[in-house]
């Protein structure tokens, strides 16, 4: 292959930069939201526990495309979140990069809870009961004793997320469309260049930096869960 194969035209820079930043942003807006619902499912028991579980899982076993389909009635221009949000705020999120980013974080969303309720699993209670006992708040024993222990599987899930959030496409075309520049991302570039006569050397080009951001997503997450669990051994010793 020569040099200039990998060489990204302007239309690809476009949609890598696209997916990065949608996939941040999504990954941003979730993580807080998931911290306290993993936190929630794995310390405490309320009524509907079980329903809740199934319902933040429920964008894994439904075809993308109802995921992004349900957005569309919810917040789309019509939908009453769209219309109450567009009134009181500005904010649209129909055919724009938002629209990209809250359709990827919802499909994202499960991959992120799971791992962070996991590792709140794993933590002892007794630990924190210690510190409370000691007459710590709360909101202190979870921020300096809980969530620096379930650190880990917090990083883990924010990677997988991100990969998934990278990789959307059937909840991001259905709910945002595949617009040049506004909302095709990766994945849609590529749909869009195998609908392409002639567009197989693009197709492969985009196939290339998905599989190398994905990788380098993952490697950092390991380094970086290799680095955390050593200092968490070394605290402990």
């Amino acid at each position: 292959m020569s040099v200039a194969f990998f060489e990204l035209h302007p239309q690809e820079w476009e949609a890598l930069s696209l997916s990065l930043k949608v996939a941040a942003t999504a990954l941003a807006v979730s993580l807080p939201l998931a911290v306290l619902t993993g936190y929630g499912l794995a310390r405490w028991r309320f009524p509907g526990h079980g329903l809740l579980n199934a319902l933040i899982h429920m964008p894994l076993v439904m075809p993308p495309v109802v995921t992004g389909f349900v957005l569309l009635l919810v917040f789309g221009p019509a939908g009453p979140a769209g219309q109450f949000l567009s009134k009181t705020f500005g904010l649209s999120f129909a055919f724009n990069w938002m629209g990209a980013a809250l359709a990827a974080g919802v499909m994202a969303f499960p991959l992120l809870v799971r791992p962070i309720r996991l590792a709140f699993e794993a933590i002892d209670p007794k630990l924190e009961e210690a510190a409370t006992s000691l007459g710590a708040p709360r909101l202190i024993t979870f921020a300096v004793v809980t969530f620096p222990l379930a650190l880990p599987g917090v990083l883990g899930g924010a990677v997988l997320a991100f990969a998934k959030a990278m990789g959307e496409f059937g909840a991001t075309i259905t709910f945002v469309s595949n617009i040049p520049g506004e909302t095709r991302t990766l994945a849609l570039a590529l749909y869009t260049a195998t609908q392409t006569p002639s567009g197989d050397v693009m197709a492969f080009r985009l196939t290339i930096i998905s599989a190398a951001v994905a990788l380098g997503a993952l490697l950092l997450s390991e380094l970086l869960a290799r680095h955390l669990r050593r200092r968490i051994g070394a605290a402990d010793d």
